[in-house]
């Protein structure tokens, strides 16, 4: 079987990260984000991944050439000359999927879940439908568009942020289809969620497969620190849920690592420091005393002593930021020296948007 992965895109919800790196290497739980997704594909027995890519093509397609030898799969790169949206990179990927027996999966870059793909190929075998998508349940659904099934969990419609409470079922991001999908896409920018699927539901041919477990679209600095919380809640070593710290970093024995905390490779963290619910990328030093809540640091950065940065902050590259620096609510660009104060809004932590504890479909 072969999966597609839509990596088009320039991941402008995630800047200033996605300034000198394209979203899929964006690191999250210490391993770019596009690698859980091939590792979970490969364990699988998908053989065979196509990217299509777009933005910093160059630097993604050399990443994953090595992760292609490590995880032992093949990786194919197609290449978007214009952005083509959610449906129409796969019309440039057609002849290499329209002759397969097998049903193919299709995922958007920056889902992270539990990935039940195995499930999902016996789900869509039993029901056999032509295209099966991930559903999950979110707590506030007014912000997604909600699906509404019948009770042998095919679809009937789509309600695009509901005013009033229908369900509270949404599309995952996660896709498995039959060839006869390219029946419905044309050579040109196209929405999956709002062109293709929309006809398919009119004729009965999509099912839903519900995820148990969490899932996030980490496409944003919130929900990207919210997934990490999720994450290292969901994970079956007990000591893993307070923190995530890779082998390679220093920690002084002062140090405050509060709750969900990830730390990168060869971070330095001080005597002092306090973090809490925060992401420090690989590379960076935190000086004595500084204090990191509900942000991110980005790789090889340096937050010098007695600093505090907080209310979902997040600094690019190698960002200097000054000895006693207050930021809240920042957004620091890469190679930025930040020398005086940035608050852009008041302290605030994220709050759960999308955990989901789903029940199986039928």
């Amino acid at each position: 079987m072969k999966g597609v992965i839509l990596v088009g895109g320039f991941g402008t919800r995630l800047r200033p990260l996605t300034l000198t790196r394209p979203k899929p290497l964006v690191p999250f739980a210490n391993k770019p984000i596009i690698k859980h997704q091939i590792e979970a594909l490969a364990a699988a027995g998908i053989t065979e991944v196509i990217l299509a890519v777009g933005y910093m093509e160059e630097q993604l397609t050399e990443a994953l050439k090595g992760y292609a030898k490590e995880i032992g799969i093949k990786i194919i790169f197609s290449v978007e000359e214009i952005a083509m949206g959610t449906a129409g990179p796969l019309s440039l990927v057609k002849e290499m999927l329209v002759h397969e027996k097998e049903p193919f999966f299709v995922l958007n870059s920056d889902v992270i879940c539990n990935f039940p793909f195995k499930e999902m190929i016996e789900h869509h075998r039993v029901h056999g439908s032509d295209a099966t998508i991930l559903a999950t349940t979110v707590e506030e659904p007014s912000k997604y568009g909600v699906i509404i099934t019948d009770a042998s969990a095919r679809i009937t419609a789509f309600i695009e942020k509901p005013q009033e409470f229908v369900g509270n079922s949404i599309n995952a991001g996660i896709y498995l289809f039959n060839t006869t999908i390219f029946e419905y896409i044309e050579n040109r920018p196209m929405s999956i969620e709002k062109e293709v699927l929309i006809q398919m539901v009119v004729e009965k041919k999509v099912c839903t497969f519900g995820l148990l477990g969490f899932w996030m679209d980490i496409g944003q600095p919130k929900d990207y620190i919210l997934g990490h919380r999720l994450f290292l809640q969901s994970l079956s070593d007990p000591n893993a849920r307070h923190s995530l710290i890779d082998p390679t970093a220093k920690i002084s024995p002062t140090a405050q690592i509060g709750k969900n905390t990830v730390i990168g490779k060869n971070v330095v963290i001080e005597a002092g420091v306090k973090l809490e619910g925060s992401i420090i990328f690989e590379g960076s030093i935190i000086q004595e005393n500084a204090q990191i809540t509900n942000s991110i640091i980005g790789w090889d950065s340096v937050v010098s002593r007695w600093s505090r940065i907080e209310g979902l902050s997040v600094l690019g590259a190698n960002v200097q930021v000054n000895e006693g620096i207050y930021i809240s609510g920042g957004a620091i660009p890469p190679n930025t020296d930040v020398a005086g104060h940035v608050v852009i809004q008041p302290p605030s932590t994220p709050k759960s948007m999308a955990a989901t504890i789903s029940s199986p479909s039928l």
